[in-house]
């Protein structure tokens, strides 16, 4: 069923449109070779993953900075790997991991193609709790800024999804209504239920396969958003 009411579509980045996984682990198998780090690559990324989103999860609960969310991550993951590496390297690598990230631009199948058809519809914006310095760089790289009419990061806004605060600033940059808008995005907490309880219309890119309360609309592919858009 076509939506007619949206006019205003917020797009999450990573893991939404930016292949987040993907990129990271390209990412770390260039620094380790930079800096020779001698390291079984897959265990390190099967660990990685899920000790990175939990330090997100703290991140965006406003329980851990932006430095010790970069430090832990690492030193946690080496250490799950039995891999003894000093805090001097852990730093460098966390420096280098952020420089290299946005070097590596793949996005998920038929974002270009999908941004190029909504585009055309729709005024379209970002709102990201990444980094500021990472994210723009992601995007240029990836050929997609022209896209977006704004964009908006937790550290402008000061708050990170799902508080209300981000969210309302992204509208008022956009110059939005909450009642013609609609976020898309991957994280259920922060990109769904933070933008429901301002009273945007949502629909969750179910890339992490959880089951979202009845009602909410989701997607499997990119491509399935034509559905609603």
């Amino acid at each position: 069923m076509k939506l007619q009411h949206i006019k205003h579509i917020f797009f999450d980045l990573d893991h939404t449109l930016w292949d987040f996984d993907r990129n990271s682990a390209l990412t770390f198998k260039k620094i380790f070779d930079l800096h020779g780090v001698a390291i079984d690559h897959d265990e390190f990324i099967n660990q990685y993953a899920p000790i990175n989103l939990s330090y997100w999860k703290l991140y965006r609960d406003e329980k851990i900075d932006k430095e010790n969310l970069r430090y832990k991550r690492l030193k946690d993951t080496f250490d799950a790997v039995g891999v003894e590496v000093s805090t001097e390297l852990i730093n460098t690598l966390s420096e280098d991991y952020i420089t290299h990230l946005s070097t590596f631009n793949h996005l998920f199948e038929g974002t270009v193609e999908l941004l190029e058809d909504l585009s055309k519809r729709y005024q379209l914006h970002i709102i990201t709790n990444g980094f500021d310095e990472a994210q723009q760089k992601k995007m240029d790289g990836a050929k997609i800024s022209n896209y977006f009419k704004t964009i908006t990061n937790a550290e402008l806004a000061g708050v990170k999804k799902p508080n209300p605060i981000i969210f309302n600033y992204a509208l008022d940059l956009a110059k939005a209504k909450p009642e013609e808008s609609m976020m898309i995005g991957d994280n259920y907490e922060a990109d769904i239920l933070g933008a429901l309880d301002v009273g945007l219309d949502v629909i969750l890119f179910n890339y992490h396969k959880v089951n979202p309360k009845e009602g909410i609309k989701k997607v499997d592919t990119l491509a399935d958003l034509k559905r609603y858009l």
